[in-house]
């Protein structure tokens, strides 16, 4: 018996496996070096079975990248949960940078075409962006409420950690040397977590 009209099972697989297939293609051919044949073939399905799952090839490219950045506001909820204190930005750092190093395909999917793309960006914008800023926002609220933070504009706070965020994420292939050790990325993720601790500035 089907439930509120879910689509079955083979259905919600042969879904996802355009996706996965598009998501490793729009990463190394990008968006416009991709045709829907290519998308066909990878994904193991006939062209016109794409078109009963997606309006078009801008329609795939908007589901890959949106369900990517869900995944990264589902992981920034979980590390922001599990922070053992408010002072423990380098272990969330350090995770990022294993973490999307692992989602290599999907990082370079949604932050590079999303420039290229007006509706792409503004559903990221509007879907994910602006909740991982209130997230961010609210958890620094806190902490300046207890005075483990200074007092300062806690939006503000929030969109500079998200930026490093997304620094420690590219950290592979835009700071540091590709497959830097883990050795490294340690040393890399307790630089950008003091940095944003204590600021740049010798204490008078």
């Amino acid at each position: 018996m089907r439930i509120l009209n879910r689509p079955p099972q083979s259905e919600m697989e042969t879904k996802q496996r355009i996706l996965q297939a598009a998501q490793v293609l729009f990463a190394r051919r990008g968006y416009d070096g991709t045709t829907t044949r290519d998308l066909a073939s990878a994904a193991g399905v006939a062209e016109g079975t794409l078109f009963r799952h997606f309006e078009n090839k801008k329609a795939i490219l908007i589901e890959v990248a949106t369900q990517g950045w869900v995944e990264i506001l589902t992981d920034l909820l979980t590390e922001l949960s599990e922070m053992g204190s408010y002072k423990a930005v380098a272990q969330v750092m350090r995770r990022r940078m294993m973490r999307m190093r692992e989602n290599a395909d999907m990082m370079r999917v949604c932050f590079m075409e999303a420039q290229f793309h007006p509706e792409l960006r503004d559903r990221i914008q509007s879907e994910v962006i602006i909740k991982m800023t209130d997230v961010a926002e609210a958890f620094f609220e806190t902490a300046m409420e207890r005075g483990i933070y200074r007092r300062t504009n806690p939006k503000i706070v929030a969109r500079v950690f998200l930026g490093m965020f997304a620094v420690a994420g590219f950290s592979d292939a835009t700071i540091m040397e590709p497959g830097a050790s883990p050795q490294a990325m340690q040393e890399m993720a307790e630089g950008i977590a003091d940095i944003f601790l204590n600021g740049v500035l010798v204490k008078e």
